[in-house]
């Protein structure tokens, strides 16, 4: 998205680009930390209706004796106090204040869910069990939420399309967690190492740079199409795909295609994943051929050893 907002600009600025790109990235962890703090905040909702409940003039036996299996949960409870979570919460002053419909409706969604209903019923009580619990409530019923997904958008251009995949950090930063790590569990960092935030530097700027040369390797090698009548958004897949495979050589061919594939089919067409797939083997085989790029490591997974 980055790379298509920059073809889309008057301006040649790469310096500019690459730091909304980076921007863009931050947004993205900065959601991370709000979509767990939504679970915190759902979760003081079930506790105020417990406590209206205790203080009516005539409470039921029920308001008497609420279910406190979620408020009670172990993953909430050690959530609360992890300070690398609390100390990113208050640096971005993160807060669902300005928007405090938002828990109270994912609440009332979840008495609904079938998946409470089990887990607030179920006779197995431990930390794997609420642990599993919340990732579900994150993974399914937040990420798979209309309304959630649409605040998510209101809030911030840059949000737009990123629960799903904030999600799933979620799940393997919460699978991770364990109840003896108390309030030093470990959140998943901005960039895994310095490594990691060069790649997608280089990605970027490489792709641009060589945007002109690799148009015309897909020109070339596109069959009754000529360029310029191919959707932007496909071009713009195929040429960070052959900036991956030249300029990484620890990352192997076929990890390469599968990705841009995949991300074809989120971004582009519904055919378009097919189209960008048979193109790209051809390009691959002539960048091949002409020796264009050397794989190292891990990136000779796939590779003819002799060749």
């Amino acid at each position: 998205m980055a790379l298509y907002a920059f073809n889309r600009r008057e301006d040649d600025d790469v310096s500019l680009a690459e730091k909304e790109l980076i921007f863009s990235i931050e947004k993205t962890y900065e959601l991370y930390h709000y979509l767990l703090l939504l679970v915190l905040e759902v979760a003081d909702v079930a506790s105020e209706k417990i406590d209206q409940a205790l203080q009516k003039r005539m409470p039921t036996e029920e308001d008497l004796n609420p279910k406190r299996r979620f408020i009670d949960n172990q993953l909430i409870a050690q959530l609360r106090k992890n300070k690398a979570f609390n100390d990113y919460i208050s640096l971005k002053k993160l807060s669902w204040i300005n928007h405090p419909h938002i828990p109270r409706l994912m609440y009332n969604k979840m008495l609904s869910w079938d998946k409470y209903e089990e887990y607030m019923s179920s006779e197995v009580h431990s930390y794997s069990a609420d642990r599993k619990f919340i990732i579900n409530l994150i993974t399914k019923l937040f990420a798979e939420s209309e309304d959630l997904e649409s605040n998510f958008e209101e809030q911030s251009i840059y949000w737009n399309d990123d629960t799903e995949y904030v999600a799933i950090m979620i799940e393997k930063t919460l699978k991770k967690f364990k109840p003896e790590s108390g309030e030093n569990a470990l959140m998943m960092p901005l960039f895994k190492n310095k490594e990691d935030e060069d790649f997608v530097k280089i990605l970027f700027r490489t792709a641009i740079i060589n945007s002109g040369r690799y148009s015309e390797l897909i020109d070339k090698n596109t069959t009754n199409w000529e360029v310029d009548r191919i959707a932007l958004m496909d071009i713009l897949v195929m040429q960070l795909a052959i900036t991956e495979i030249i300029e990484f050589q620890e990352i192997p061919v076929k990890v390469t295609l599968n990705e841009y594939i995949e991300i074809a089919k989120y971004y582009c067409t519904s055919k378009s994943s097919t189209f960008v797939n048979g193109i790209l083997d051809n390009i691959v085989k002539e960048i091949k051929e002409k020796g264009a790029f050397r794989k190292t490591g891990k990136g000779l997974i796939g590779e003819n050893i002799e060749n």
